[in-house]
């Protein structure tokens, strides 16, 4: 990202921990703008201020920043047990089965999490019980 200096750079080339920087890199189109939105995912202690960053990642027209949108969101479902209405809405977009709806699952409480995911992973498990009923 560029910068000249601004935020800092933890050594792993995520970039910054500023969600204002990572944003401007996503509206400008930068090639790491989505590693960005990752690091800032694993190392920002405030899940408020990097979810609207990660809702611009899962708003982008780029599928790999889209990609790594999603892995950002399973990050702050994972490590702040949370999640908004707007990253749920873009993620209901995405193909089920990755690693967002894993993570929003097992660490978010159930009562926060939408309809349309209770059914994706109430249906998985049924279809695993009905594969090995004695199991």
């Amino acid at each position: 990202m560029h910068g000249g200096g601004e935020g800092t750079d933890d050594g792993t080339g995520t970039g910054t921990d500023r969600p204002e920087l990572v944003l401007a890199a996503l509206r400008r189109g930068e090639p790491k703008a989505g590693v960005a939105v990752i690091g800032l995912a694993l190392d920002h202690a405030d899940p408020e201020a990097v979810l609207p960053v990660v809702a611009r990642a899962l708003e982008s027209a780029d599928r790999e920043v889209r990609r790594q949108g999603v892995i950002a969101l399973a990050h702050v479902a994972r490590l702040h047990r949370t999640v908004d209405r707007r990253c749920l809405e873009l993620l209901r977009g995405c193909p089920r089965g990755n690693e967002a709806d894993d993570d929003l699952w097992s660490f978010v409480p159930h009562r926060e999490l939408p309809l349309w995911l209770w059914r994706h992973h109430l249906g998985e498990r049924l279809g695993e019980r009905l594969r090995r009923p004695f199991g």
